[in-house]
């Protein structure tokens, strides 16, 4: 199997902001798509992924972790959190390509924004949730 990050981009000039925070979570779940294409020959599972990451010390995020489990993929973008709900964002692109002898059999594809802890120091505040998901069902 083989999972390859085909872009990963900053795609806002200036920082974004939600109008209405009401009702917002944090970490904004992923707005994702799943698409099935053939490349040279191979099936391939593309998946476009939006992530809203705080602006304040953000830093890129990351693909760390993809699981095939049935009919089922998981992949996790991983970004470090700042200790303060964030009031503006950057916006990421990211484009995955995976490949894999069973990737025919996904159904469902379940993408996570996922808190990934600092290798150095720590936080004094309250954590958030660890992840935010998004199902997305792949049709035929």
């Amino acid at each position: 199997m083989t999972l390859k990050v085909v872009q990963n981009k900053k795609i806002n000039c200036e920082d974004f902001r939600f109008k209405d925070i009401k009702n917002l979570t944090f970490p904004i779940p992923p707005l994702a798509s799943a698409n099935f294409y053939e490349n040279d020959g191979v099936q391939t599972l593309k998946i476009c992924a939006t992530l809203y990451i705080n602006s304040v010390e953000s830093e890129k995020p990351t693909v760390q972790k993809a699981i095939e489990d049935g009919n089922t993929f998981k992949i996790y973008f991983d970004y470090e959190w700042d200790k303060v709900s964030p009031d503006t964002y950057d916006v990421y692109y990211v484009e995955t390509d995976y490949t894999s002898d069973t990737v025919g059999n996904i159904t469902e594809v379940i993408s996570y924004l996922q808190y990934t802890i600092p290798g150095v120091g720590g936080g004094d505040g309250d954590d958030p949730k660890l992840s935010r998901g998004t199902k997305t069902s792949l049709a035929d």
